[in-house]
Protein backbone atom coordinates (compact mmCIF):
# COMPACT_ATOMS: atom_id res chain seq x y z
CA UNK A 1 0.00 0.00 0.00
CA UNK A 2 3.08 2.85 0.64
CA UNK A 3 4.74 1.63 -2.76
CA UNK A 4 0.98 2.27 -4.51
CA UNK A 5 0.49 5.35 -2.20
CA UNK A 6 4.18 6.68 -3.65
CA UNK A 7 3.42 5.83 -7.00
CA UNK A 8 -0.14 7.65 -6.74
CA UNK A 9 1.93 10.51 -5.26
CA UNK A 10 4.85 10.53 -7.55
CA UNK A 11 2.28 10.64 -10.66
CA UNK A 12 0.36 13.30 -9.53
CA UNK A 13 3.39 15.29 -8.72
CA UNK A 14 4.15 15.04 -12.38
CA UNK A 15 0.95 15.79 -13.41
CA UNK A 16 1.21 19.03 -11.62
CA UNK A 17 4.54 19.73 -13.03
CA UNK A 18 3.03 19.29 -16.56
CA UNK A 19 0.61 21.81 -15.63
CA UNK A 20 2.71 24.44 -14.49
CA UNK A 21 4.76 23.66 -17.67
CA UNK A 22 1.69 24.41 -19.54
CA UNK A 23 1.21 27.61 -17.56
CA UNK A 24 5.12 28.52 -18.01
CA UNK A 25 4.31 28.64 -22.13
CA UNK A 26 1.34 30.08 -22.34
CA UNK A 27 0.91 32.34 -19.36
CA UNK A 28 1.11 36.19 -21.41
CA UNK A 29 -0.02 39.26 -19.49
CA UNK A 30 1.82 39.32 -15.97
CA UNK A 31 0.36 38.99 -12.55
CA UNK A 32 -3.35 39.40 -13.07
CA UNK A 33 -3.08 37.02 -16.08
CA UNK A 34 -1.16 34.14 -14.55
CA UNK A 35 -3.64 34.11 -11.48
CA UNK A 36 -6.58 33.90 -14.42
CA UNK A 37 -4.71 31.15 -16.04
CA UNK A 38 -3.90 29.51 -12.57
CA UNK A 39 -7.71 29.39 -11.51
CA UNK A 40 -8.42 28.09 -14.75
CA UNK A 41 -6.26 24.69 -15.33
CA UNK A 42 -5.08 24.73 -11.26
CA UNK A 43 -8.61 24.97 -9.92
CA UNK A 44 -11.25 24.49 -12.18
CA UNK A 45 -9.94 21.85 -14.14
CA UNK A 46 -7.65 19.66 -12.00
CA UNK A 47 -8.88 20.94 -8.80
CA UNK A 48 -5.64 20.72 -6.74
CA UNK A 49 -7.32 23.61 -4.40
CA UNK A 50 -10.35 25.66 -4.00
CA UNK A 51 -11.12 29.30 -5.38
CA UNK A 52 -10.92 30.51 -1.80
CA UNK A 53 -7.66 28.48 -1.19
CA UNK A 54 -6.00 30.07 -4.58
CA UNK A 55 -6.67 33.69 -3.60
CA UNK A 56 -5.92 32.92 0.13
CA UNK A 57 -2.50 31.78 -1.13
CA UNK A 58 -2.17 35.27 -3.74
CA UNK A 59 -3.12 37.19 -1.23
CA UNK A 60 -0.64 36.25 1.35
CA UNK A 61 2.09 36.10 -1.21
CA UNK A 62 1.21 39.65 -2.31
CA UNK A 63 1.82 41.23 1.31
CA UNK A 64 5.71 39.70 1.37
CA UNK A 65 8.87 41.14 -0.85
CA UNK A 66 8.90 39.32 -4.25
CA UNK A 67 7.17 38.16 -7.79
CA UNK A 68 3.89 37.12 -6.47
CA UNK A 69 2.42 34.42 -8.92
CA UNK A 70 5.77 32.76 -8.89
CA UNK A 71 5.55 32.59 -5.07
CA UNK A 72 1.94 31.51 -5.36
CA UNK A 73 2.55 28.61 -7.45
CA UNK A 74 5.48 27.82 -5.72
CA UNK A 75 3.64 27.57 -2.64
CA UNK A 76 0.46 25.39 -4.70
CA UNK A 77 3.55 22.64 -4.78
CA UNK A 78 4.79 22.88 -1.52
CA UNK A 79 0.99 22.54 -0.37
CA UNK A 80 0.81 19.20 -2.83
CA UNK A 81 4.35 17.58 -2.12
CA UNK A 82 6.69 19.59 0.14
CA UNK A 83 9.78 21.17 -0.22
CA UNK A 84 11.45 19.05 -2.92
CA UNK A 85 7.98 19.83 -5.14
CA UNK A 86 7.99 23.36 -4.76
CA UNK A 87 11.56 23.69 -5.70
CA UNK A 88 10.75 22.08 -8.65
CA UNK A 89 8.00 24.06 -9.30
CA UNK A 90 10.21 26.95 -9.30
CA UNK A 91 12.39 26.11 -11.59
CA UNK A 92 10.17 24.86 -14.15
CA UNK A 93 7.91 27.96 -13.85
CA UNK A 94 10.92 30.50 -14.37
CA UNK A 95 12.52 28.40 -16.98
CA UNK A 96 11.06 29.06 -19.91
CA UNK A 97 11.40 32.92 -19.31
CA UNK A 98 14.34 32.53 -18.38
CA UNK A 99 15.87 30.82 -21.37
CA UNK A 100 13.53 33.86 -23.73
CA UNK A 101 15.27 36.44 -22.09
CA UNK A 102 18.71 35.04 -22.03
CA UNK A 103 18.25 34.34 -25.77
CA UNK A 104 17.26 37.96 -26.29
CA UNK A 105 20.35 39.60 -24.45
CA UNK A 106 22.73 37.48 -26.34
CA UNK A 107 20.88 37.72 -29.54
CA UNK A 108 20.70 41.77 -28.75
CA UNK A 109 22.14 43.04 -32.05
CA UNK A 110 20.41 41.05 -33.86
CA UNK A 111 16.93 40.78 -32.34
CA UNK A 112 14.23 42.78 -34.28
CA UNK A 113 11.64 44.40 -31.71
CA UNK A 114 9.19 44.97 -34.43
CA UNK A 115 8.73 41.81 -35.74
CA UNK A 116 8.10 40.60 -32.15
CA UNK A 117 5.87 43.12 -31.16
CA UNK A 118 4.03 42.43 -34.39
CA UNK A 119 4.31 38.30 -33.73
CA UNK A 120 1.85 38.65 -30.37
CA UNK A 121 0.37 41.96 -31.09
CA UNK A 122 -3.07 39.79 -30.36
CA UNK A 123 -1.84 37.80 -27.61
CA UNK A 124 -2.35 40.51 -25.18
CA UNK A 125 -6.22 41.15 -25.34
CA UNK A 126 -6.74 37.50 -25.31
CA UNK A 127 -4.65 37.72 -21.96
CA UNK A 128 -7.39 40.61 -20.71
CA UNK A 129 -9.83 37.99 -22.16
CA UNK A 130 -7.94 35.75 -19.39
CA UNK A 131 -8.27 38.23 -16.72
CA UNK A 132 -12.08 39.47 -17.53
CA UNK A 133 -12.98 35.62 -16.95
CA UNK A 134 -10.96 35.22 -13.65
CA UNK A 135 -12.38 38.56 -12.06
CA UNK A 136 -15.98 37.02 -13.26
CA UNK A 137 -15.27 33.20 -11.66
CA UNK A 138 -13.74 34.33 -8.82
CA UNK A 139 -16.42 37.01 -7.87
CA UNK A 140 -18.62 34.18 -8.29
CA UNK A 141 -17.17 31.97 -5.99
CA UNK A 142 -16.09 34.39 -3.56
CA UNK A 143 -18.35 36.95 -3.38
CA UNK A 144 -21.00 35.87 -0.55
CA UNK A 145 -22.45 38.83 1.58
CA UNK A 146 -23.31 42.93 0.80
CA UNK A 147 -20.15 43.34 2.83
CA UNK A 148 -18.22 41.31 0.73
CA UNK A 149 -19.32 43.05 -2.72
CA UNK A 150 -18.83 46.78 -1.16
CA UNK A 151 -15.54 45.83 -0.36
CA UNK A 152 -15.07 43.91 -4.05
CA UNK A 153 -16.02 47.51 -5.35
CA UNK A 154 -13.89 49.69 -3.28
CA UNK A 155 -10.81 48.10 -3.89
CA UNK A 156 -11.45 48.03 -7.60
CA UNK A 157 -12.14 51.64 -7.66
CA UNK A 158 -9.02 52.40 -5.29
CA UNK A 159 -6.52 50.25 -6.87
CA UNK A 160 -7.36 51.91 -10.29
CA UNK A 161 -7.42 55.24 -9.82
CA UNK A 162 -4.04 55.24 -7.03
CA UNK A 163 -1.68 52.87 -8.63
CA UNK A 164 0.46 52.80 -6.67
CA UNK A 165 3.11 50.27 -5.14
CA UNK A 166 2.37 50.15 -1.24
CA UNK A 167 -1.93 50.30 -2.29
CA UNK A 168 -1.94 46.17 -3.14
CA UNK A 169 -0.74 45.40 0.77
CA UNK A 170 -2.70 47.94 2.24
CA UNK A 171 -5.62 47.27 0.52
CA UNK A 172 -5.20 43.83 1.58
CA UNK A 173 -4.86 44.59 5.16
CA UNK A 174 -7.69 46.95 4.78
CA UNK A 175 -9.95 44.66 3.55
CA UNK A 176 -8.95 41.66 6.11
CA UNK A 177 -9.43 44.22 9.04
CA UNK A 178 -13.21 44.83 7.86
CA UNK A 179 -14.31 41.47 8.42
CA UNK A 180 -12.28 40.59 10.85
CA UNK A 181 -14.80 42.82 13.48
CA UNK A 182 -17.33 39.49 12.47
CA UNK A 183 -14.69 36.79 14.20
CA UNK A 184 -17.70 35.63 16.51
CA UNK A 185 -19.74 33.92 13.66
CA UNK A 186 -16.81 31.23 12.95
CA UNK A 187 -16.64 28.02 15.30
CA UNK A 188 -14.06 28.10 18.05
CA UNK A 189 -11.39 25.27 17.40
CA UNK A 190 -11.68 22.89 20.41
CA UNK A 191 -8.42 21.42 19.52
CA UNK A 192 -6.37 24.39 18.45
CA UNK A 193 -2.57 23.63 18.50
CA UNK A 194 -0.40 26.04 19.43
CA UNK A 195 1.38 28.17 17.11
CA UNK A 196 5.12 27.66 16.69
CA UNK A 197 7.10 29.69 14.60
CA UNK A 198 10.25 28.04 12.60
CA UNK A 199 12.59 30.10 11.80
CA UNK A 200 14.97 28.32 9.61
CA UNK A 201 13.88 29.86 6.22
CA UNK A 202 13.91 33.31 7.61
CA UNK A 203 17.46 32.95 8.72
CA UNK A 204 18.87 31.31 5.43
CA UNK A 205 17.06 34.22 3.78
CA UNK A 206 18.99 36.57 6.44
CA UNK A 207 22.18 34.86 6.09
CA UNK A 208 22.48 34.99 2.27
CA UNK A 209 21.20 38.55 2.23
CA UNK A 210 24.61 39.64 4.76
CA UNK A 211 26.68 37.16 3.21
CA UNK A 212 26.37 38.21 -0.34
CA UNK A 213 26.58 41.67 0.69
CA UNK A 214 29.76 40.86 2.93
CA UNK A 215 31.31 38.85 -0.17
CA UNK A 216 30.11 41.12 -2.63
CA UNK A 217 32.18 44.50 -1.05
CA UNK A 218 34.74 42.32 -0.38
CA UNK A 219 35.53 40.36 -3.86
CA UNK A 220 35.59 41.46 -7.49
CA UNK A 221 34.68 38.61 -9.52
CA UNK A 222 31.08 40.08 -11.11
CA UNK A 223 28.90 36.98 -10.52
CA UNK A 224 29.16 37.37 -6.69
CA UNK A 225 28.59 40.86 -6.78
CA UNK A 226 25.43 40.71 -9.50
CA UNK A 227 23.80 38.08 -7.63
CA UNK A 228 23.92 40.39 -4.38
CA UNK A 229 22.43 42.65 -5.98
CA UNK A 230 19.47 40.98 -7.06
CA UNK A 231 18.81 39.49 -4.42
CA UNK A 232 18.42 42.79 -2.30
CA UNK A 233 16.88 44.04 -4.97
CA UNK A 234 14.28 40.78 -4.63
CA UNK A 235 13.99 41.19 -1.02
CA UNK A 236 13.21 44.33 -0.79
CA UNK A 237 10.89 44.80 -3.81
CA UNK A 238 6.57 44.97 -2.90
CA UNK A 239 4.40 45.29 -6.10
CA UNK A 240 5.52 43.07 -8.57
CA UNK A 241 7.75 43.86 -12.16
CA UNK A 242 6.26 47.37 -12.78
CA UNK A 243 8.17 48.14 -9.13
CA UNK A 244 11.19 46.16 -10.39
CA UNK A 245 11.91 47.76 -13.48
CA UNK A 246 12.94 51.29 -12.40
CA UNK A 247 14.86 50.17 -9.45
CA UNK A 248 17.02 47.84 -11.57
CA UNK A 249 17.10 51.00 -14.14
CA UNK A 250 18.54 53.52 -11.38
CA UNK A 251 20.74 50.64 -10.24
CA UNK A 252 22.48 48.89 -13.42
CA UNK A 253 21.93 51.80 -16.12
CA UNK A 254 22.34 54.88 -14.35
CA UNK A 255 24.31 53.73 -11.54
CA UNK A 256 26.62 51.09 -12.14
CA UNK A 257 26.35 51.66 -16.52
CA UNK A 258 26.31 48.05 -17.38
CA UNK A 259 23.79 48.33 -20.11
CA UNK A 260 22.52 51.40 -21.90
CA UNK A 261 18.97 52.75 -21.71
CA UNK A 262 18.07 51.79 -24.50
CA UNK A 263 19.44 48.02 -23.87
CA UNK A 264 17.59 47.92 -20.69
CA UNK A 265 14.32 49.81 -22.34
CA UNK A 266 14.73 47.18 -25.42
CA UNK A 267 14.71 43.93 -22.61
CA UNK A 268 11.84 45.70 -20.73
CA UNK A 269 9.67 45.70 -24.11
CA UNK A 270 10.83 41.86 -24.76
CA UNK A 271 9.94 40.41 -21.20
CA UNK A 272 6.10 42.20 -21.66
CA UNK A 273 6.19 39.87 -24.76
CA UNK A 274 7.09 36.83 -22.99
CA UNK A 275 5.42 34.34 -20.96
CA UNK A 276 6.11 33.64 -17.61
CA UNK A 277 7.12 35.85 -14.40
CA UNK A 278 8.26 39.57 -15.56
CA UNK A 279 11.16 39.21 -13.18
CA UNK A 280 12.57 37.09 -15.66
CA UNK A 281 14.37 40.29 -16.96
CA UNK A 282 17.10 39.56 -14.44
CA UNK A 283 18.56 37.37 -16.91
CA UNK A 284 18.48 39.73 -19.41
CA UNK A 285 20.34 42.46 -17.10
CA UNK A 286 22.28 39.33 -15.85
CA UNK A 287 23.43 38.28 -19.02
CA UNK A 288 24.38 42.14 -20.50
CA UNK A 289 26.38 43.04 -17.41
CA UNK A 290 29.00 39.84 -17.79
CA UNK A 291 29.86 41.38 -21.70
CA UNK A 292 32.80 43.80 -19.56
CA UNK A 293 33.86 40.64 -18.25
CA UNK A 294 35.41 39.29 -21.55
CA UNK A 295 34.22 36.09 -21.28
CA UNK A 296 32.13 35.54 -23.77
CA UNK A 297 28.70 33.29 -24.09
CA UNK A 298 29.62 31.53 -21.24
CA UNK A 299 30.30 34.34 -19.27
CA UNK A 300 27.01 35.80 -20.33
CA UNK A 301 24.93 32.63 -19.84
CA UNK A 302 26.15 32.32 -16.18
CA UNK A 303 25.47 36.14 -16.03
CA UNK A 304 22.28 34.94 -16.66
CA UNK A 305 21.72 32.07 -13.90
CA UNK A 306 23.42 34.42 -11.13
CA UNK A 307 20.69 37.11 -12.11
CA UNK A 308 17.57 34.36 -11.96
CA UNK A 309 18.70 33.32 -9.01
CA UNK A 310 19.35 36.29 -6.97
CA UNK A 311 15.47 37.47 -8.44
CA UNK A 312 13.54 34.48 -7.45
CA UNK A 313 15.33 33.47 -4.08
CA UNK A 314 14.43 35.75 -1.25
CA UNK A 315 10.77 35.72 -2.51
CA UNK A 316 10.79 31.93 -2.38
CA UNK A 317 12.51 31.71 1.26
CA UNK A 318 10.07 34.25 2.88
CA UNK A 319 6.95 32.80 1.55
CA UNK A 320 8.40 29.12 3.10
CA UNK A 321 8.66 30.80 6.33
CA UNK A 322 5.57 32.47 6.85
CA UNK A 323 3.79 29.38 5.01
CA UNK A 324 4.94 27.30 7.73
CA UNK A 325 2.94 28.89 10.29
CA UNK A 326 0.42 30.33 8.48
CA UNK A 327 -1.90 27.00 8.69
CA UNK A 328 -1.62 27.05 12.53
CA UNK A 329 -2.65 30.72 12.26
CA UNK A 330 -5.16 30.77 10.13
CA UNK A 331 -7.06 28.47 13.23
CA UNK A 332 -7.97 31.85 15.21
CA UNK A 333 -10.85 32.98 14.81
CA UNK A 334 -10.15 36.62 13.45
CA UNK A 335 -7.76 35.42 11.21
CA UNK A 336 -10.50 32.63 9.68
CA UNK A 337 -12.96 36.40 9.45
CA UNK A 338 -10.34 38.25 7.56
CA UNK A 339 -9.90 36.20 5.37
CA UNK A 340 -13.38 37.22 3.82
CA UNK A 341 -12.11 40.73 3.58
CA UNK A 342 -8.94 39.21 1.85
CA UNK A 343 -10.68 37.28 -0.64
CA UNK A 344 -13.18 40.11 -1.55
CA UNK A 345 -10.43 42.53 -1.91
CA UNK A 346 -8.50 39.97 -4.05
CA UNK A 347 -11.40 40.06 -6.01
CA UNK A 348 -11.31 43.83 -6.45
CA UNK A 349 -8.12 43.69 -7.69
CA UNK A 350 -8.53 41.60 -10.24
CA UNK A 351 -11.39 43.76 -11.88
CA UNK A 352 -9.27 46.42 -11.79
CA UNK A 353 -6.34 45.13 -13.19
CA UNK A 354 -8.53 44.15 -16.53
CA UNK A 355 -9.48 47.71 -17.08
CA UNK A 356 -5.76 48.76 -16.00
CA UNK A 357 -4.33 46.37 -18.67
CA UNK A 358 -6.74 46.99 -21.48
CA UNK A 359 -6.17 50.95 -21.27
CA UNK A 360 -2.53 50.59 -22.90
CA UNK A 361 -3.72 48.44 -26.06
CA UNK A 362 -3.16 50.27 -29.23
CA UNK A 363 -6.25 50.80 -30.75
CA UNK A 364 -6.99 48.64 -33.44
CA UNK A 365 -9.73 48.29 -36.11
CA UNK A 366 -11.16 45.19 -37.79
CA UNK A 367 -12.20 46.29 -41.68
CA UNK A 368 -15.48 44.31 -42.41
CA UNK A 369 -16.03 43.62 -46.26
CA UNK A 370 -19.30 44.43 -46.34
CA UNK A 371 -21.79 46.97 -44.54
CA UNK A 372 -25.25 45.95 -43.12
CA UNK A 373 -26.64 48.96 -45.12
CA UNK A 374 -24.66 48.65 -48.64
CA UNK A 375 -22.86 51.56 -47.47
CA UNK A 376 -18.68 51.59 -47.24
CA UNK A 377 -16.60 49.23 -45.79
CA UNK A 378 -17.53 49.19 -42.07
CA UNK A 379 -14.75 48.48 -39.29
CA UNK A 380 -15.29 47.64 -35.99
CA UNK A 381 -12.55 47.94 -33.01
CA UNK A 382 -10.57 44.68 -32.96
CA UNK A 383 -9.42 44.42 -29.04
CA UNK A 384 -12.75 44.81 -27.63
CA UNK A 385 -14.26 41.90 -30.14
CA UNK A 386 -10.86 39.58 -29.17
CA UNK A 387 -11.72 40.11 -25.33
CA UNK A 388 -15.15 39.30 -25.36
CA UNK A 389 -14.80 36.49 -27.94
CA UNK A 390 -11.72 35.11 -25.44
CA UNK A 391 -14.34 35.66 -22.39
CA UNK A 392 -16.89 34.03 -24.34
CA UNK A 393 -15.14 31.12 -25.14
CA UNK A 394 -13.17 30.30 -21.67
CA UNK A 395 -17.02 30.39 -20.52
CA UNK A 396 -17.81 27.48 -22.94
CA UNK A 397 -15.65 25.26 -21.73
CA UNK A 398 -14.94 23.68 -24.66
CA UNK A 399 -11.45 25.34 -25.89
CA UNK A 400 -8.17 25.06 -23.74
CA UNK A 401 -6.39 28.32 -22.71
CA UNK A 402 -3.36 26.99 -24.66
CA UNK A 403 -5.15 26.86 -28.29
CA UNK A 404 -6.48 30.76 -27.81
CA UNK A 405 -2.93 31.59 -26.69
CA UNK A 406 -1.45 29.39 -30.30
CA UNK A 407 -4.27 30.90 -32.04
CA UNK A 408 -3.61 34.46 -31.19
CA UNK A 409 0.15 34.11 -31.95
CA UNK A 410 -0.34 31.93 -35.09
CA UNK A 411 -2.95 35.04 -36.25
CA UNK A 412 -0.01 37.72 -35.44
CA UNK A 413 2.50 35.44 -37.33
CA UNK A 414 -0.05 36.21 -40.60
CA UNK A 415 -0.85 39.73 -39.71
CA UNK A 416 3.09 40.52 -39.21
Amino acid sequence: MRKGGRRLRRGRNFVFLKDVAALACTAFGGPSAHLAMMFRLLVEKRRYLSAAELLELQALCALLPGPTSTQTVTVIGYRLGGPNLAYLTLLVWVLPATVLMTLAALTLSRLNPVLVAALVQFVQPVAVGFVAFSAYRIGEKVIQTKTAVALTVASAMLAYFFQLPWVLPVLLLAGGAVTTARYRKHAIETEKKPLQVEWANFLLWLGILVGAAVLGHYTHWLPVRLFENFYRNGSLVFGGGQVLAPLLFAEFVEFKHYLTAPEFLSGLGVVQLVPGPNFSIAAYIGALAMRAQGSGTTGQVLGALVGTAGIFLPGTFLIFFVLRFWARLRQYRVVKASLEGINAVSAGLVCAATLLLYHPLPDRLLALPWHWHLGPIAAVPLNPLLVGTTFLLLLWERVPAVALVAAALGAGALAG
